[in-house]
């Protein structure tokens, strides 16, 4: 069976069982590191989750204090990239940004092993190609309801691009930012061109305002437009398209799709600093850390997430 056949098959399944008034979104933004109220005077709790997540966070309830602190020492000197005996900004804005892509990992580790068929830690365009499209390489002519050959030339491209190294053999890094471009910051073009090359439809290289609502919503006969749409039009005509020429370009469309005018991750490193500086020097001693371990156990700083209550590591 093709895998890229399969996705396509659910995707459309999801799509036609929608109700068509419903909106389509092509945002890729981050995710919120927690969806309950950041509210310190209250409690820690979106701390606890934005750094854990929610049923982590919950488990963590059930560890000793002193326990806790114990394995937070242990995650500092992780942190510590450097070595130099301090916790900075960016060191915790990494730890965040790591744990927010625990899903890709995640991702990448399910599917391993079946496209690493010879089992030699990496996976070449060959295995991919072959697990994804077999049936199709060995009989072209068996199924013609799709395009195989454009979808497998569309992977080909976006695996060469994840490819840094130019080998036709990905490392987990470079399979991860093949399975997910848009959490890849060297990847961004590459999505780009696959968002404007799916709504693009006069094949211009711009997407104009009928293609722009064409993509999320298609009237069917006698329909009214729902409410939403009209919004979607001044959206396009204020925000989406900067230098008001009717259409989104390449830089635009980099905005709307992968927006990058907020940053949670690095908001909550500087929240985490500025609750636990003591001496307002820029930076955190592990004293400082652990004497607000209260604040930070639990956290996603806490290798993937998850280091805290994994007995082994500690």
């Amino acid at each position: 069976m093709i895998r890229t056949v399969l996705m396509c098959v659910v995707l459309c399944v999801v799509s036609g069982s929608s109700k068509p008034t419903e909106k389509k979104s092509r945002i890729h933004p981050d995710e919120p590191l927690s969806r309950l109220q950041h509210d310190d005077v209250k409690n820690f709790d979106y701390d606890h989750e934005a750094f854990l997540g929610q049923d982590d966070a919950k488990t963590f309830d059930s560890l000793p204090p002193e326990e806790s602190k114990r394995r937070l020492g242990l995650i500092v000197d992780k942190m510590d990239v450097d070595m130099d005996g301090f916790v900075t900004e960016d060191e915790l804005k990494v730890w965040i940004k790591n744990a927010q892509k625990k899903h890709v990992y995640d991702s990448v580790e399910h599917q391993w092993n079946d496209f690493d068929i010879n089992h030699d830690g990496q996976i070449s365009w060959d295995e991919y190609k072959n697990v994804t499209y077999g049936s199709y390489l060995d009989d072209p002519q068996a199924d013609t309801e799709f395009d195989y050959s454009h979808m497998m030339a569309r992977d080909e491209r976006r695996f060469r691009v994840a490819d840094q190294n130019g080998d036709l053999i990905a490392d987990t890094q470079e399979f991860a930012a093949f399975l997910h471009p848009e959490d890849h910051e060297y990847m961004k073009d590459i999505v780009v061109q696959e968002t404007m090359e799916d709504i693009d439809k006069d094949g211009d290289g711009f997407i104009d305002l009928k293609e722009y609502i064409g993509d999320m919503f298609t009237a069917e006969d006698g329909e009214d437009e729902p409410d939403w749409v009209a919004s979607e039009r001044q959206q396009f005509a204020e925000f989406r398209d900067k230098n008001k020429d009717g259409k989104m370009d390449k830089e635009e469309t980099l905005d709307w799709i992968l927006p990058s005018d907020y940053d949670h991750a690095v908001a909550e490193a500087k929240h985490l600093l500025h609750e636990s500086d003591i001496n307002r020097d820029g930076k955190l001693t592990k004293k400082e850390i652990l004497d607000k371990f209260d604040l930070f156990v639990g956290s996603q700083v806490t290798d993937f997430g998850e280091a805290l209550l994994r007995h082994e590591e500690f």
